[in-house]
């Protein structure tokens, strides 16, 4: 695996030695001209004109609560809908500068009984523990250079804020760069940093793990900048079935990928690495995708029986976070998949709601398509499935295998800022979708199709997410019936306080 030098690329690409005398307005400096002291009053000037706003405010200490049920639950969907997001971005008078660094807050969803009851509460990280304690932040964040405090490793750093993942009859809070945090499924209590084998202790393990209809799940592990991609296979009860690595010239930032049958593919947008250490990763990150010396978007195939690539093809200049699925036809002579490709850089962006600056409405920059490979002419095309979109989900039981509905959210072409604030399922053969909108003061967090037991449709199930009613200031749990979204909603089930704004998370049948 190559851990050594995987993590002394780590520690020169964020700068270790540097780390002790350098504080966050210095750093701040370096990069935006802004400290954290400016970002929190700039947010909270933001916040007074417009209380929308209160979905990037964070939260204080733990919640638990029971929903109210408006109209009626399915009495066949029982479980815990698991959620994750950042939870904190201020502490001691500062504020973080990126949507991705706040601290992790795990949330559980329960539905039982036609009843639904609420917990969240943040995970007890190292950082979360020893920031908490200080009164302020120490350690460097995706987006906001701190340098408080050295660290150890990459765990020192981890904020557990991306994914919250049922894997083996255990609960992992999932992040960028650093390892899974073991969480209790009933309680949501920190239990620790999760080491898969010996040998990978503090390597990176991405957020959006794949896991097969037989158990088997496929992740990563990459830091942009260090050229080289770590890869693993688990089996269902934790054990390391494989383990490798391969050479990725200009890797940049890669947040998720996709697997099909024969392949793990991952779509590198084109990035160059600033080599400062007193920026933080994300403005460290210049975007390379425009002007006459622009480069490609690559897609990376890797063969899931040797770990080796097998083709590299090249896309228009666009940046990706999420993928959908993937399936190979043809005995693996051509692959397609599904992922939302953004024109543009998306990492500056995502910085502005931190100051309380919406990003305008433009869906024809954010596209759920579907990529065709055809590896004996080494061509890709594309196709456009939906304008505006973003969080594609399938139905677990199809993960790499032929799929044909797609969840998805978008934002509808009547809103002048971005907010996602529309739930569909698309037909990928023929683009149609079938879709529900919220309306004006909605924010919709991303969805995830949820199987009846015994299904034998794609359709054959539900719906399920949370979305942020801004005007009345509450969360609230949705389901729909996946096979008819456009007659709304079965059930909303609302809480009488507002939860933090999650990424991602995974339905657990009871």
């Amino acid at each position: 695996m190559q851990r050594r030098h995987f993590l002394q690329a780590l520690q020169a690409g964020l700068g270790l030695g540097a780390l002790a005398a350098t504080g966050i307005a210095r750093a701040a400096q370096a990069g935006t001209g802004q400290s954290g002291a400016d970002t929190y009053r700039l947010f909270h000037s933001a916040l007074r004109r417009d209380p929308a706003l209160a979905v990037y405010a964070g939260v204080e200490g733990s919640q638990q609560g029971q929903a109210v049920v408006e109209g009626r639950l399915p009495a066949d969907l029982r479980g815990a809908f698991y959620r994750n997001g950042p939870g904190r971005f201020e502490l001691g008078g500062e504020r973080y500068r990126h949507w991705f660094d706040g601290d992790g807050f795990v949330q559980r969803w329960y539905i039982d009984g036609g009843r639904v009851t609420h917990r969240g509460r943040f995970v007890d990280t190292r950082k979360f523990v020893d920031e908490s304690a200080a009164g302020q932040f120490l350690y460097p964040a995706f987006g906001t250079h701190v340098a408080r405090r050295g660290f150890r490793d990459n765990d020192s750093m981890n904020a557990a804020n991306t994914n919250l993942l049922p894997f083996g009859g255990k609960l992992y809070a999932l992040w960028e760069g650093g390892s899974a945090t073991e969480i209790d499924p009933d309680t949501l209590a920190t239990g620790g940093i999760k080491t898969w084998r010996n040998d990978l202790q503090a390597m990176p393990f991405s957020a959006h793990p794949k896991i097969a209809p037989d158990g088997t799940l496929w992740n990563f592990g990459a830091l942009p900048g260090s050229d080289r991609l770590a890869l693993y296979r688990i089996g269902r009860d934790g054990s390391v079935l494989q383990a490798g690595m391969i050479e990725l010239p200009k890797l940049a930032l890669l947040h998720d990928f996709a697997v099909s049958e024969r392949h793990l593919i991952f779509v590198v947008p084109p990035y160059d690495i600033r080599d400062d250490s007193e920026l933080s990763l994300a403005e460290r990150h210049i975007w390379a995708g425009s002007g006459s010396q622009a480069r490609p978007t690559r897609v990376v195939v890797v063969a899931k029986d040797t770990l080796a690539v097998r083709r590299v093809f090249d896309l228009p200049p666009r940046m990706v976070f999420h993928f959908g699925n993937a399936w190979d036809e043809a005995g693996g002579a051509v692959t397609h998949f599904d992922l939302v490709l953004h024109d543009g850089d998306e990492l500056a962006a995502l910085g502005h709601v931190m100051e309380g600056v919406r990003e305008p409405n433009r869906p024809a920059a954010h596209r759920a398509v579907r990529v065709t490979l055809d590896y004996a002419s080494g061509r890709a095309a594309t196709a456009t499935l939906l304008d505006g979109a973003e969080f594609p989900r399938v139905m677990p039981q199809v993960v790499g295998q032929r799929h044909r509905r797609l969840a998805v959210l978008s934002s509808d072409r009547r809103n002048q800022s971005l907010a996602l604030d529309t739930v569909n399922v698309v037909n990928v053969d023929t683009g149609q979708a079938d879709s529900w909108r919220f309306g004006a003061g909605w924010r919709v967090e991303e969805h995830v199709l949820v199987p009846r037991q015994g299904a034998r449709t794609e359709l054959d199930g539900y719906l399920v997410g949370v979305a942020q009613d801004t005007a009345k200031g509450a969360s609230v749990l949705t389901v729909f019936d996946a096979a008819r979204v456009s007659a709304g909603p079965l059930a909303l089930a609302r809480l009488p306080y507002r939860t933090p704004h999650c990424f991602h998370g995974n339905f657990l049948a009871a």
